[in-house]
């Protein structure tokens, strides 16, 4: 059912109201069939991108819609509940030109940015290894100075997009300073040097490719450095903030499609009589389960607003990300019992939002470093 959005202008209604059309009869008929098939919607994400999505957020100067943040999450719900793999890809690609927007020089965002917002150039975030992944100061992928440039060398591991993407935004280690030793390059892909490891074989969200990716002496040229040597970690964690909230987002728009589904269901649903969604003890399953996609819904918003304010939101962002996902989870969980033994099965797609919301308490910060960010900035304050 059409979720009752209150959004900031009529302009921005019609927007988000745009991406729910191209949601529904574009992405939602073909989600199951690519999923089964681990078919990469490259031309779904290219049609995204040239109906405004990717550059919702940023100025119109290079090529974006300057809309508030809140507006954009709100079109990324729309996708993600027609299809969370696209939605996941979206917010990926979004936080990777967001470090170009806040980082990059006026030469940068003019080469790159019109062709990143609008669709044409599809990125990956190649922050994560094998042995750095909650704790990215760990990293070990470097990049050594030449005399052109850089040489990347390393690993790095659970990428989105790998193999797929045509740049890599990418965190590599310029000094041993544990804190401030980390830089970020923009790697084209394709680049001598790089290559990418066998996609992993996951349980959920199989459409978007997951991967490593390996780097041995790629060269990159001095202009390719986003920001100032040393100041890498800065761009990646304030880039996460955002992140979160996209993923945050995208698992609200999942939750909401399994209630679709578990709501639909009961309503159809005849045992002793009477359809199901007559039972007490149903309805006040479904109504948990309501209650959890509107908590959610209302704190990505809240964060979000309070990014667009100018506010400081990295506490909000992630109780959003957890609040979001472990609604996700929880969910879709209680969509499949509602289904019986339906549920259980791939004529309905509810087993597979239950497989895909188990990621989104995994990436972009595990629920436990969420935890451990609103728990800090609870005590600092306290």
């Amino acid at each position: 059912m059409p979720v009752d959005r209150m959004l900031p202008t009529p302009e921005a209604a019609e927007l988000v109201g745009l991406i729910a059309e191209i949601a529904r009869e574009q992405l939602a008929p073909r989600a199951s069939e690519a999923e089964a098939a681990a078919r990469f919607p490259r031309e779904e994400f290219r049609v995204l991108g040239r109906a405004g999505l990717f550059g919702m957020p940023y100025p119109e100067r290079w090529g974006g819609l300057d809309q508030p943040y809140e507006v954009y999450l709100q079109a990324l719900e729309e996708v993600a509940i027609a299809w969370m793999g696209v939605g996941v890809g979206v917010s990926v690609h979004v936080m990777t030109c967001l470090a170009l927007v806040r980082h990059g020089t006026d030469d940068q965002r003019g080469r790159f940015l019109p062709d990143m917002l609008g669709g044409e150039l599809l990125g990956a975030y190649a922050l994560s290894e094998p042995q750095a992944g909650s704790d990215v100061a760990a990293m070990t992928t470097r990049a050594k100075r030449s005399d052109s440039g850089y040489e990347l060398h390393g690993q790095k591991a659970w990428i989105s997009h790998a193999g797929q993407a045509d740049y890599y935004l990418t965190f590599a280690r310029t000094s041993g300073d544990r804190n401030h030793g980390v830089s970020c390059f923009l790697v084209p892909a394709g680049i001598p040097g790089l290559a990418i490891g066998e996609p992993e074989r996951k349980m959920g969200l199989t459409a978007s490719s997951t991967a490593s990716v390996y780097f041995d002496g790629a060269p990159l040229p001095d202009d390719r450095m986003i920001g100032v040597e040393g100041e890498g970690l800065k761009i990646a964690l304030g880039a996460l903030d955002s992140g979160r909230l996209g993923i945050a987002a995208g698992a609200t728009g999942l939750a909401q499609a399994a209630l679709d589904v578990a709501s639909s269901y009961a309503n159809q649903r005849v045992q002793f009589g009477r359809t199901i969604a007559e039972f007490e003890g149903l309805q006040f399953l479904l109504a948990d389960m309501a209650a959890a996609v509107d908590n959610a819904r209302a704190a990505y918003l809240m964060a979000a607003r309070k990014r667009d304010a100018g506010k400081p939101f990295s506490r909000d962002a992630a109780v959003a990300k957890l609040t979001a996902t472990d609604a996700a989870m929880k969910v879709s969980t209680d969509a499949v019992q509602v289904l019986g033994g339906y549920g259980y099965t791939r004529e309905f797609p509810v087993e597979r939002y239950m497989r895909e919301a188990k990621a989104t308490q995994i990436f972009e910060g595990t629920n436990q470093i969420q935890r451990l960010v609103i728990a800090r900035e609870l005590l600092k304050h306290a």
